[in-house]
């Protein structure tokens, strides 16, 4: 088993912390960490310079697919951000943990 973790940047709290508690309750990923972030992107023509929340899904490859199509369904942008990271490395024990929680 291999663990993956997904990237997407969300326009507020509220909108990352309903979908990322229904994906931990759900077991489908083990942790989301959210992080408040100043963003300067092009959009529509302008430099937009906003406030907006960095959610880090940890999971198993078994859940990469479902994953981010919930995250795709519940996204409250257009065009919302879905990155997948490779991991190459993580200790046994934390590995473990990330199993156990999404089994």
């Amino acid at each position: 088993m291999k663990p993956t973790v997904i990237i997407s940047t969300y326009p507020n709290k509220k909108s990352i912390s309903k979908i990322a508690n229904e994906l931990v309750n759900n077991k489908i990923v083990a942790c989301v960490n959210i992080s408040k972030i100043s963003s300067i992107y092009s959009w529509n023509k302008k430099i937009e310079n906003t406030t907006e929340y960095l959610a880090i899904f940890k999971t198993m490859t078994k859940n990469k697919k479902l994953l981010k199509k919930k995250i795709l369904e519940s996204h409250p942008y257009d065009v919302p951000e879905i990155v997948e990271v490779e991991v190459t490395s993580m200790n046994k024990s934390y590995l473990k943990w990330l199993i156990d929680s999404t089994n």
